[in-house]
This record gives C-alpha cells, structure tokens and sequence, in this order.
C-alpha cells in the first residue's frame, strides 16, 4: 500500500508548489491589469514583471512534475481527467503559452504594443487559473467518471463547486502576489509601491477569505462527500490552520511585516489543498477510483520513485539556488552584488564525504526497492534514498554557489565600473 500512496503525496506536494509558485505568479498578472494608466500604473507593472520575470519560467516545473507521476502512477486517473476535462486543461495551457509569449516580447515593444502585450498578459494570469481551479472542483465534486471521455464535455468543469475553486484560485493568487511584492518593494525602498501592494493584499486578502466560507455552502449542496470530509475528523485539521493562518498573514500585512506575512499566507493556502486531499481519501475520483485501484504495478511505481529520487537531486538544489538569488535581489535591476556573507560555506572534504555517502545510501535505496521483495525492505528503500536526496543536496553546496555567484556578479559590477571612461 505504501508504493501506491507516495505517487500521490508527490502530486499533492507538486501542487501546493504549484499553487504557491506560480499562483503568486499569475496573481501579478491580476495586479498588472488592475494597475492603471500613467505613472503609478507604469510603475506597478514594472515592478511585478521584475519581480516575477527570473522565476515565473521555473515554476511550471511543478505542474509538469504533476502531470507525469499522475500519467505514470496512475494511468487510468489521468486518462479520465485529460479527456473529460480537456477544455479547461487546453485553455489553461493557452493562458500558459500567452504569458510566456508575453514575456518574451516586452522589452522588445514600443508603448502602443506594450499596452496590447500587457492586457494579454493579465488576461492569461486570469484564464489559467481560473481553468485549473476548474479541473480542480471538478475532480472534488466527482463529475470526472473513470474512462475515457465519460464525463460531461462542459457540465464537468462548469458546475458550482469548479466555479468556486477557479474564483478562488484567481483570489488566492492575487493575494500570495500583493504580499510577495510589497515584500519585494520594501527590500527595494520603494514606499509607495509597498502601500499600493498592501492594500492590495488586503483586499485581495478579505475577497478569497469570504470565497473560502461563502463556498462552504456551496460544497455542501454540490459536493456532500467533500464537505462533510472537510467539517469533521481529520479533514477538519487543515480548515482551522488555513483559517488561522489567513487571518494571521492578514495582520502581518497590517503591521507591514511581510516576510512573515509570506510565510503564513503560503501556509493558509497550502494547507487548503491538503484539506482537499484528506477529505477525498481514500479516492483519487470520488467514489469510484480509490489510490490502490488506480495505481499502475509495483514495478512501474518503483522505477518512478527512483527516478524522483535522482531528480530531485538535481532539481532542488537549483531551485534553491535560484530562489535564494532571487530573494536576495541579486536580479533585480540596481543590483550591484553585495560581497558574500562570511561562513556558511561546507568545506570541499566534507562536500566530498557528502557526495560518497549519498552515492552509498542511493545505491543501497535501489537494490532494496528493485531486488529485495518484502514490503519492510521497500520502506528502508525509500528511507535510504531520501537520505540520499539530503545528502546530495549537501553536496552540491547551494549556500556555497550562491555565494560565489554573489562574488562574481561583484566582481563583474567592479570591472565595468573600472573600464567607463571618466
């Protein structure tokens, strides 16, 4: 029962990423929108494009992870909900590829294309969403029947509980946006831009919280199973904390601590997808496909997660890497890279002793998860092969990579400020 669980916790964790990720993403595109004409409009783009334009790239890797160990682990599961719900997974797409079309071209457009280039933008940040938190209250509400297109092609992803979870995707979203910007903006001494995303978020903040109760009601006449999942035993857990945790991350924002108020947002609208996922257990389609019956044979579960394991040590330790750069401003546009922080660096001969122990414990993870056939020595596997992730990581050394990538941007910023005529 194990091998067939831990595909799901992946794709439950993929999405909180996802949503955390790139939801704050596709929320600056709804600020964007909103921003207005003339120069505070101008400079609130400005702003949540910098701020978005390193990473927004790097956050689908998440919804890919999704899609293939839900393709992989459970075959049956992603054949009902790519052919059932193909409309809003296309039109989520389309959003996805508008905005990087988006990107792509705005430094390049002169102020009448900008304008065009810019609704596009918004407009996309809005569409893609809006269509997954569709596909996401379709599965909950148990209109994606197992099979191949059985389901309804557009009563599926248009009912009650799908529209509410695209408002609320749109919302959350455009609230993780307002609290990472004004964050972003105090970092940069911007005031005025702080005030204008603390509003926001406030706002934004007030909105998704009366979604959220509002759409209690809503689940409990269109989906029962799931609201009575989310109001009682362990489903409930997850409810209390995002409540808490929303209204927590809402004072913070009062008290302009934003980097706290980071913190506990990304915790309030985690622990919503968690709740979603406790209430459905044991199913993966309510009340026709549960975990066991739905997922693919061991052998094909095994190879998954160790092809997992070895990824992620390649993917996290870039991912760190990348955000740590990020939210030091080592890319943002008056960046002049500040000299590396003293210590905190792992020796090379304990990066060495790192890398042989997780060579070790992978080695030994996948001998147990291949060869071995007992269930105990499947459980040591994946013990042994998540120490060898850790390891790995501490191998690589991403505290040590940023900090040279700091030197050497300094270092550049010095050379040219030395060749500049005077």
């Amino acid at each position: 029962m194990a091998l067939q669980i831990i595909p799901a916790v992946v794709v439950v964790i993929g999405l909180i990423l996802y949503t955390l990720l790139a939801g704050a993403d596709f929320g600056a595109g709804v600020w964007q929108l909103s921003a207005g004409r003339g120069e505070r409009g101008g400079q609130i783009r400005d702003h949540a494009h910098h701020a978005n334009a390193p990473v927004w790239e790097a956050n689908h890797v998440w919804l890919i992870l999704v899609i293939t160990v839900l393709w992989t682990a459970y075959p049956e599961v992603f054949g009902a909900i790519f052919s059932t719900l193909a409309i809003p997974i296309f039109l989520a797409a389309l959003g996805i590829i508008l905005r990087g079309m988006s990107y792509a071209l705005q430094n390049a457009a002169n102020a009448r294309q900008r304008r065009y280039i810019d609704l596009s933008f918004a407009a996309a940040s809005i569409l893609t969403p809006y269509m997954l938190g569709t596909v996401v209250g379709a599965i909950a509400s148990g209109r994606v029947p197992p099979g191949n297109a059985l389901g309804a092609e557009v009563g599926s992803w248009t009912g009650p509980t799908s529209i509410l979870a695209g408002f609320l995707a749109v919302t959350t979203g455009a609230f993780l946006a307002a609290v990472f910007l004004a964050a972003d903006a105090e970092r940069l001494h911007e005031p005025d831009l702080v005030e204008s995303f603390r509003a926001r978020a406030l706002i934004a903040g007030v909105v998704a919280g009366g979604l959220a109760l509002g759409g209690l009601f809503v689940v409990r006449s269109d989906a029962p199973r799931l609201y009575d999942g989310l109001t009682s035993g362990w489903g409930l857990v997850p409810v209390v904390v995002s409540g808490v945790a929303g209204l927590v991350a809402m004072g913070l924002v009062v008290l302009r601590r934003f980097t706290a108020a980071r913190l506990s947002a990304a915790l309030a609208v985690a622990a919503v997808i968690v709740g979603w996922a406790v209430a459905q257990r044991p199913y993966l389609l309510p009340t026709t496909l549960t975990v066991e019956a739905a997922a693919a044979s061991d052998t094909t579960l095994i190879a998954l997660i160790v092809s997992l394991a070895v990824g992620a040590v390649v993917l996290f330790p870039s991912l760190v890497l990348l955000f740590r750069l990020t939210l030091a401003g080592r890319f943002d546009p008056t960046a002049q890279g500040p000299p590396p922080a003293a210590g905190g660096s792992v020796s090379r001969e304990r990066r060495k002793h790192a890398a042989q122990t997780g060579i070790g414990f992978f080695i030994a993870g996948f001998v147990l998860l291949t060869i071995a056939e007992p269930t105990v020595a499947h459980i040591f596997g994946l013990i042994f092969l998540g120490v060898a992730m850790l390891t790995g990581f501490r191998a690589v050394g991403p505290v040590e990579l940023a900090q040279r990538s700091s030197a050497e941007v300094s270092g550049r910023s010095l050379r040219e400020l030395l060749r500049r005529p005077h």
